[in-house]
C-alpha cells in the first residue's frame, strides 16, 4: 500500500457541486464534507434497508462495470486479470447476508445488581467516514473500507489514489450513478486536495498507504480528536526451516513476491534462511519464475509492471551494493523490472532500509530459527510474518516469540481473502482492522446500553448511603461485590444434575 499520496498529479475536476449552493468560500472539499454530513444528519444512511440497497448497488456496480474496471487497472499497473474484484463481491455478499446480525443489539453478562435490567452494546454509525484509498490494488483497498462504512450506517468521502489515474477515474465518474451521491462522493486530486480534505472534520479516517504519509493523516486527525485506521505496510519477513519441501515452499513464496509486480503490502519482503540451503532456494524459485512467467517475463502478458517513473527509480536504486542471483534486468521506458532475487544480502544492505514494493526478493542468510526471530524483532512490527516448516512446534514457537499483524504458515497473502479474519497492522504497520464483521465494528461506535425499570426500589435501596438501608447490611455486601453469574449458573446446574441423578438412583 505504500507511497500513496506523494504524487503532484491531480485532477480538479472532480466533485460536480455547485459553489453556489453554499457560499463561494467554502472550498470544493469542504462544500462535499458539508453536503455528506447534512446528509448524514437527516437520518438516511441508517436504516438495515437502506444500507443493504446500496450494498446491493455498490456489488452491481461491480458487476456491470467489470470491463471499465479491468481496463482502468490494466492501463494503471498492466494486469490482465482482475482478482481484486473478487474478494469485493465475497466481502459484500456476506456483509448483506450478515448485516442484521451485526447491527443488533448484543447482550452482556449481568451482574446480581443489574439481574432484571436490559444490558446490551448497541452498534451505532459514527458519522462521516474518510477513505483514502492506494495504488497498487486500486479497488480493493479503498471499497473494502466502503463496504464497512455502509453497512455501519456511515457516510463516507472516497478519496481514490491519484496516482492509479484512471482508476480513479472510472471510480469518479461511475460510483455516483450507483450510489447516494450525497453520503457517498467520490473526490479525486492530488496532494493539495488531500491536504484540504483532511482540514475538514470527520468522524474517522481510513487510511491505506505507507507510514510517512500514515503520520500526517494521524497529525490532521488529532487536529479533531477523530479515530483512525492506518493501513500500512513495512517490510514483512519469510523464514524458510531447512527441513521444509524447497520446491512447495518456493513455489508459494515466488508466487506470492511477484504477483502485481512486487507492488502488495503484504508480499513476502525478504526471505530468511540458513546459509546451507540458500543455492536450493535460489534455484527453486529460478524455476518457479520461468512457470509463472516464462523465460521472458517481459513480453508475458500476466506480468505487471511498475506503477510509474518515480517508483520505478527507487526500486532500481534499491538494487545498489546487492549480488543478484536472478533477474536484474529492467527497462525504464516500460516501467519494467525482471523478478530478481538477491543473495547474501545482509541487515544493513541498502534494499534492507525501507519496504521494497518492488519484484526484488533479498535472501538474508541466518544460523537458524533463534537468530530468525531476533532479526524480526530487532525491526519494526510487519504487516505480516511467513514462516515455512513442516514443524509445528517450530510455528507455534515463531507466533509465541514475534509480533505481526498477522502470521501466515506455509503459505503467502491467503490470510487476506478469509473474510472472518481481521486485517491490519500493529506497531508500525499500522492500527485498526477490517474485513466483514471486523470493518463494521471499526466503523461503529459500540455504545453501552442499560435500561432499569423504575419499580422494586427496595431492591435498589442497597446501593444508597449505608444509613438508609440498614437491614441490608449482608445483602449489599453480596450483591455489590462482583460475582461470576456464569460460574454460579454452573454452579446451580450442577447441583440440579446431582440431585437429579441421586433421585434417579434412590427410585431404582
Amino acid at each position: 500500500h505504500t507511497h500513496t499520496h506523494t504524487h503532484t498529479h491531480t485532477h480538479t475536476h472532480c466533485t460536480s457541486v455547485s459553489l453556489t449552493q453554499y457560499g463561494s468560500s467554502m472550498s470544493r472539499e469542504q462544500l462535499v464534507v458539508e453536503r455528506a454530513r447534512r446528509a448524514f444528519q437527516t437520518g438516511m444512511s441508517k436504516p438495515l434497508k437502506f444500507r443493504v440497497h446500496q450494498l446491493k448497488n455498490l456489488h452491481r456496480f461491480i458487476t456491470e462495470r467489470r470491463k471499465d474496471i479491468a481496463d482502468a487497472v490494466n492501463k494503471d499497473l498492466n494486469k490482465v486479470k482482475l482478482f481484486e474484484t473478487l474478494g469485493l463481491e465475497g466481502e459484500i455478499d456476506v456483509a448483506v447476508e450478515r448485516l442484521a446480525e451485526w447491527a443488533a443489539p448484543r447482550p452482556v453478562e449481568k451482574s446480581l445488581l443489574t439481574i432484571l435490567d436490559e444490558v446490551y452494546i448497541q452498534p451505532e454509525p459514527l458519522g462521516v467516514v474518510l477513505i483514502i484509498g492506494a495504488w497498487n490494488y486500486p479497488w480493493a483497498v479503498t471499497l473494502q473500507p466502503l463496504v464497512a462504512a455502509i453497512a455501519a450506517g456511515n457516510a463516507a468521502v472516497v478519496k481514490p489514489s491519484e496516482v492509479s489515474s484512471h482508476s480513479a477515474k472510472v471510480m469518479e465518474e461511475l460510483l455516483p450513478l450507483y450510489l447516494d451521491k450525497e453520503l457517498y462522493p467520490v473526490v479525486c486530486g492530488g496532494v493539495s486536495e488531500t491536504q484540504e480534505l483532511l482540514r475538514q472534520r470527520f468522524d474517522h479516517i481510513f487510511y491505506t498507504g505507507n507510514s510517512t504519509v500514515g503520520k500526517l493523516v494521524m497529525e490532521a486527525a488529532a487536529r479533531h480528536l477523530t479515530p483512525v485506521t492506518l493501513e500500512l505496510g513495512g517490510k514483512s519477513p519469510c523464514y524458510i526451516d531447512k527441513d521444509v519441501d524447497l520446491r512447495v515452499a518456493c513455489r508459494r513464496i515466488t508466487w506470492g513476491k511477484f504477483v502485481n509486480c512486487g507492488q502488495t503490502c503484504i508480499a513476502p519482503d525478504y526471505i530468511l534462511c540458513e546459509p546451507s540451503i540458500q543455492d536450493r532456494v535460489v534455484e527453486e524459485i529460478r524455476k518457479c519464475i520461468t512457470e509463472f512467467y516464462t523465460d521472458d517475463p517481459k513480453s508475458f502478458e500476466d506480468y505487471g509492471r511498475i506503477i510509474n517513473q518515480r517508483h520505478f527509480q527507487r526500486v532500481m536504486s534499491l538494487l545498489e551494493g546487492s549480488t543478484v542471483a536472478i533477474g536484474g534486468d529492467s527497462d525504464q521506458s516500460q516501467c519494467y523490472i525482471a523478478p530478481t532475487v538477491l543473495k547474501d544480502v545482509t541487515g544493513g544492505s541498502k534494499v534492507m532500509q525501507e519496504e521494497i514494493f518492488g519484484p526484488l526478493l533479498p535472501i538474508v542468510t541466518v544460523s537458524g530459527v533463534d537468530e530468525a526471530i531476533q532479526f524480526i524483532n530487532e525491526r519494526e512490527k510487519p504487516l505480516a510474518l511467513y514462516v515455512f516448516s513442516p514443524d509445528n512446534k517450530l510455528i507455534r514457537r515463531v507466533i509465541a516469540e514475534t509480533s505481526s499483524g498477522a502470521l501466515v504458515a506455509n503459505d503467502c497473502l491467503v490470510h487476506f481473502t478469509v473474510s472472518a479474519l481481521p486485517f491490519g497492522g500493529v506497531g508500525n504497520s499500522g492500527m485498526g482492522r477490517y474485513h466483514s464483521q471486523h470493518g463494521f465494528d471499526q466503523l461503529s461506535h459500540l455504545r453501552a446500553c442499560l435500561i432499569k425499570k423504575l419499580n422494586l426500589e427496595d431492591a435498589n435501596a442497597m446501593r444508597y448511603p449505608p444509613h438508609t438501608a440498614k437491614k441490608l447490611g449482608w445483602a449489599r455486601f453480596f450483591l455489590l461485590k462482583r460475582v461470576n453469574l456464569r460460574r454460579l449458573r454452573r454452579m446451580a446446574l450442577l447441583a440440579l444434575f446431582s440431585a437429579m441423578t441421586a433421585f434417579i438412583v434412590q427410585v431404582r
